[in-house]
């Protein structure tokens, strides 16, 4: 009885204040322990859990990840690689060619320059001004509310191909107001004069094949996916507290240094977020480059590099897919830098989505 009493013994000592620590003087043996614990239904369940999420995760990264190991891999293989039936991943004729010509016979540093010039400004009034726009929406009580935000809805739902033809038009006889047709007193046409100062020598009033159209829409709130960005910063600024704006107001302060001393530091992250948002889809845009830079001559973009150098170009048996390959190349080599800048930017891009008010 008292052997009993001895091996069941416990002492029970006070940790902290919300834990206690039993001491058992006679433990259960070892593997006893261990076989009661695998053979236990709680834990065959959660072996056979924990595999099935492993599989089905392994499964979906496969089929996510290998085309781009497979496009890696392509892009240093040889023309005899791609009718060579044996290679599939490994490359057996390894070469640089393909990155050589892209990087120096399609001007892939000029592109990159511009490119960066480009989406840097873009991305800069874009944020700037939706988030003027979102936090107007969202703070401010006035009879086109609504009306507003329906319309910048519609900016997200309207295809821009219809809206094509009337902005080539509108640059291309650039005008406000029908101030083209006026000239000063010297002679000088108002419009021209005016780019003029901003270093556009345009007597046509073209600005296509300039930045000047991009820089304008992304100006007004109407550059591509703007829509999106409003709303995003419209559910942000919703979910800043009005006491901070109350008490800056009663402090004597103005509403735009309000929002520029206290409600912009606090959406920085969101800032962040739209600005990689605005700049990942101008870096990669094909519909306004296009649009705005039609002309043989006009500066090299990003969009521009996927084409066929002229070094390689081929009769070969398997052109159509080292064509392939090629363009493949060009990719990789235009999202190079963006997943860069999202590896560095990344935590305050979750941030901005968490707090957006858009996710579930």
């Amino acid at each position: 009885m008292s052997t009993e009493m001895t091996q069941s013994s416990a002492h029970v000592t006070k940790v902290t204040k919300n834990r206690i620590h039993v001491d058992y003087e006679g433990k259960m043996p070892f593997w006893k322990r261990l076989r009661l614990k695998i053979f236990s239904t709680y834990f065959l369940t959660q072996v056979v859990w924990h595999v099935f999420r492993f599989v089905i995760m392994l499964g979906i990264s496969y089929v996510i990840l290998f085309p781009f190991f497979s496009k890696i891999a392509g892009s240093f293989m040889g023309m005899e690689d791609f009718v060579d039936v044996t290679v599939r991943i490994v490359p057996k004729h390894f070469t640089l060619d393909t990155y050589k010509a892209i990087f120096l016979e399609n001007k892939y540093l000029d592109a990159f320059l511009n490119t960066t010039l480009l989406s840097i400004s873009a991305a800069l009034l874009q944020t700037f001004v939706c988030c003027m726009i979102g936090y107007g929406l969202a703070k401010f009580k006035f009879k086109a509310n609504k009306l507003i935000l329906i319309c910048v809805v519609l900016t997200m739902i309207v295809p821009h191909e219809t809206l094509k033809l009337s902005l080539t038009m509108h640059f291309r006889y650039f005008d406000i107001g029908g101030l083209a047709g006026f000239t000063t007193a010297e002679g000088v046409r108002i419009i021209p004069g005016l780019l003029q100062l901003f270093g556009v020598n345009i007597m046509e009033n073209d600005l296509l094949n300039t930045f000047w159209p991009m820089l304008i829409i992304s100006a007004t709130g109407l550059a591509f996916k703007n829509g999106l960005y409003i709303f995003m910063l419209r559910q942000f600024f919703r979910g800043v507290p009005d006491e901070l704006e109350e008490s800056a107001y009663v402090d004597g302060s103005s509403v735009m240094h309000t929002f520029f001393t206290i409600i912009l530091p606090l959406s920085i992250p969101m800032m962040i977020t739209v600005f990689l948002f605005a700049f990942s889809w101008q870096w990669t845009d094909e519909f306004y480059t296009k649009l705005f830079f039609p002309a043989a001559n006009r500066i090299t973009l990003m969009p521009d590099i996927a084409e066929i150098p002229k070094s390689l170009e081929t009769n070969y048996a398997g052109q159509s897919l080292y064509y392939s390959a090629i363009k493949n190349t060009a990719g990789l080599m235009i999202i190079f830098p963006l997943v860069i800048v999202y590896l560095f930017c990344q935590k305050y891009l979750v941030q901005g989505i968490e707090r957006s008010g858009i996710v579930g």
